[in-house]
């Protein structure tokens, strides 16, 4: 049966039905081109074939307030993990500091976690010595989150999707602020221009 408006109701079902997953994948990381664009420390970066799915456990704000990982739903997010007695992160935090600077906003955030023994006043004297203060002061005291995301050692850092699936992750600490990075976090939020 010929529709009215020139296409069978089948096909004009087909082109919505294409539409629509079309829509829904523009928001899916494409991981595809991160491999060229990887340089120096990011050739640490080890990129999932397969997004991996993040735990929900909570973790702390510094006031105590109680965020998972579903919080930042919709974004790209660089999670790191650190402590203040973390020789690496202390010189890894100000490049993290740099990228949330450059990228930060609606579609990409840096969410810094510090898991284990740090203390709330440690932690932030820990920001202030650096020069940091565009940072989250989240905190993972009894390491549940760590342990659920298998962070052994520190820093760690994970790159998770709008979907809050890890799409990759570096261990050890990295220049965030580099061209690399910067290349890398620009290809993913689609700001390549």
């Amino acid at each position: 049966m010929r529709s009215p408006f020139g296409r069978s109701p089948v096909k004009r079902l087909i082109a919505l039905y294409t539409a629509l997953v079309l829509a829904a994948n523009a928001g899916l990381a494409d991981t595809s081109g991160i491999e060229a664009l990887k340089a120096g420390d990011m050739r640490k970066l080890n990129v999932h074939s397969e997004p991996v799915a993040v735990p929900d456990t909570a973790f702390q704000t510094f006031e105590g307030e109680s965020l998972t990982l579903a919080d930042y739903a919709g974004k790209h997010v660089v999670l790191n993990f650190w402590a203040t007695w973390c020789a690496p992160c202390r010189t890894e935090m100000p490049h993290l500091s740099v990228l949330q600077e450059a990228y930060g906003g609606d579609s990409f955030e840096v969410v810094t976690i510090a898991t284990g023994r740090n203390p709330p006043q440690a932690m932030k004297d820990f920001f202030e010595e650096i020069g940091v203060d565009n940072l989250p002061l989240h905190r993972d005291p009894g390491q549940r989150l760590a342990r659920q995301m298998a962070v052994l050692g520190l820093p760690i850092t994970v790159i998770l999707d709008p979907e809050g699936n890890e799409i990759a992750r570096l261990r050890g600490d990295a220049d965030w602020a580099s061209d690399s990075a910067r290349a890398i976090v620009a290809h993913l939020i689609g700001d390549e221009g």
